[in-house]
């Protein structure tokens, strides 16, 4: 156990997008006049960097550090985010876009899926998509920020980004470095413990250089060096509710129009993603090798790019799942060093922040208190397994037939957690939310009724409401939607006029 007293020292252990989201956060420690915060890194050393897309609770994190958001996406070569198509998940043929905003607006406490769906029982089967804002714009290919107003249909958009995930490291170093964190070029060759506590006491480095820290971030990646290979923190395997183990990612050419949406497609053993950034399109294959060899994923890949690619497939090997202490000791991991969840709703680089968050919330002094740390990792694991829920979702509630890989997911035994949220909803449109649960009541509407859950019935509620004057406002909520997204600029114009990359 060490003293009490401030962290004096912060070591972060590898770059990329973990490293430098953390460092730019805990820059701010060194305002107090006593921590210093040092990033570790090697140029030799590649990152993943295929998280290009993400979801609109980065857009607290930025603001957080204080990112003027325009400067953010002309540097990353972003561009604006919607929500996500998902094309064949439910059979071949049919898509649904799950938006990031809400749909229409609860009526006299009742939530507007269920005013919804007593509209359809009663003979008028409007698509839900109609009471999507985010789902009507991202159709027309449109986009504006929201107005603060809440009377203004446009109060009812959300957005995130997707950006060059290598620029987004870039720009955050910039960042960082900008507000005292020292950059240490260098491979760790050994993490050194102290004998009697455990914890970490220092990274050795190959040139013979040594850095001492209190509090050790490990962004190492897969390879986890710090919070597994040094100090034991096992992983938890889910890949037998996610079974896709493998990845090929491959750059192509900006295709237009813009899309202002990330798309998921289904394909034989596994799916295909696009994500259409100022400078080109990012694309990939996540896939379950039982099902389909390497060669046949990147081929499948390279047939179906709307442009032509402009590198070599670049091939992922991963397991599903979740670091059992992402802190142990004086550690804590990020990034893929704590666990692996598949970029299906892109999640990837949200989980980093939420885990730097958290951190922050329960920031250690250098007794580093065992209280603070079994909350964390209480916090984490939930939240994990929620977003792991969600993600199991796309694969349980199938109707793909003839498939081996989608017949074994829709058969495959589930969480309880998650059987219970489906039954719930199956029977008459029921949600609800735990704790600091990630996505919402939309969220789960979306995905659940566009693979095809149906309620059986909705909550009686709904019916305390007059049906006419519900439908006479259901009509005006979708016709202002309506109206709403065709004024809107383009996406590609929109970006041309306000934050457009530095080099198209």
């Amino acid at each position: 156990m060490m003293g009490a007293g401030p962290i004096r020292k912060v070591v972060i252990a590898g770059g990329g997008t973990a490293g430098w989201m953390a460092a730019a956060a805990l820059a701010r420690l060194t305002g107090n006049g006593v921590t210093e915060v040092v990033l570790v890194e090697s140029e030799e050393i590649g990152t993943v960097g295929v998280g290009e897309a993400t979801i609109p609770p980065i857009r607290t994190f930025n603001a957080m550090l204080g990112i003027d958001e325009n400067e953010f996406v002309a540097a990353t070569q972003g561009s604006f985010k919607l929500g996500i198509e998902f094309a064949g998940w439910r059979r071949e043929g049919e898509a649904y876009l799950h938006p990031f905003g809400a749909y229409g607006a609860d009526i006299d406490g009742v939530k507007f899926h269920q005013v919804w769906l007593a509209m359809r029982a009663a003979g008028l089967p409007l698509p839900l998509d109609d009471f999507s804002l985010c789902t009507t714009a991202a159709r027309l290919h449109r986009f504006q920020r929201p107005d603060g107003n809440p009377a203004s249909p446009l109060s009812q958009l959300a957005y995130a980004f997707h950006f060059d995930a290598g620029l987004y490291a870039a720009f955050l170093r910039r960042h960082a470095e900008a507000r005292g964190v020292v950059r240490q070029e260098g491979k760790i060759a050994e993490v050194r413990l102290d004998g009697e506590s455990g914890f970490i006491r220092a990274l050795a480095l190959e040139d013979g250089r040594v850095i001492e820290g209190d509090l050790f971030i490990d962004c190492t990646g897969f390879r986890a060096l710090l919070i597994g290979e040094a100090l034991g923190s096992a992983y938890e395997d889910w890949s037998h509710w996610l079974p896709c183990d493998r990845a090929v990612a491959v750059p192509s050419t900006r295709t237009a129009p813009l899309l202002p949406y990330t798309r998921s497609t289904a394909r034989r053993a596994g799916w295909q993603w696009r994500i259409p950034l100022q400078h080109r399109t990012g694309n990939g294959m996540v896939y379950c090798s039982r099902h389909i060899s390497d060669d046949e994923a990147a081929a499948t890949l390279l047939a179906n790019l709307d442009g032509e690619a402009t590198a070599d497939p670049r091939p992922l090997r991963f397991t599903t799942g979740i670091r059992k202490e992402p802190w142990r000791k004086n550690c804590v991991a990020l990034g893929l060093a704590s666990g692996f969840m598949e970029p299906l709703e892109s999640t990837s680089i949200h989980l980093i922040q939420i885990g730097i968050s958290k951190l922050l919330a329960l920031f250690p002094d250098a007794s580093f208190p065992a209280h603070e740390r079994d909350e964390y990792n209480r916090l984490t694991a939930l939240q994990w397994a929620q977003i792991r829920d969600f993600l199991i979702l796309h694969y349980k509630q199938t109707e793909r037939a003839g498939e081996p890989f989608w017949e074994e997911c829709a058969g495959m035994p589930i969480p309880e957690s998650l059987a219970r949220k489906m039954a719930l909803f199956r029977a008459a449109g029921r949600l609800f939310r735990y704790e600091d649960e990630l996505f919402t009541d939309a969220s789960w509407t979306a995905v659940m009724i566009g693979q095809g859950l149906m309620p059986e019935r909705h909550d009686p509620l709904a019916d305390t409401l007059d049906p006419r004057e519900v439908r006479d406002l259901a009509m005006r909520m979708a016709d202002a939607f309506r109206r709403t997204a065709r004024a809107m600029p383009t996406h590609a114009d929109y970006i041309a006029r306000h934050c457009a990359g530095r080099t198209m």
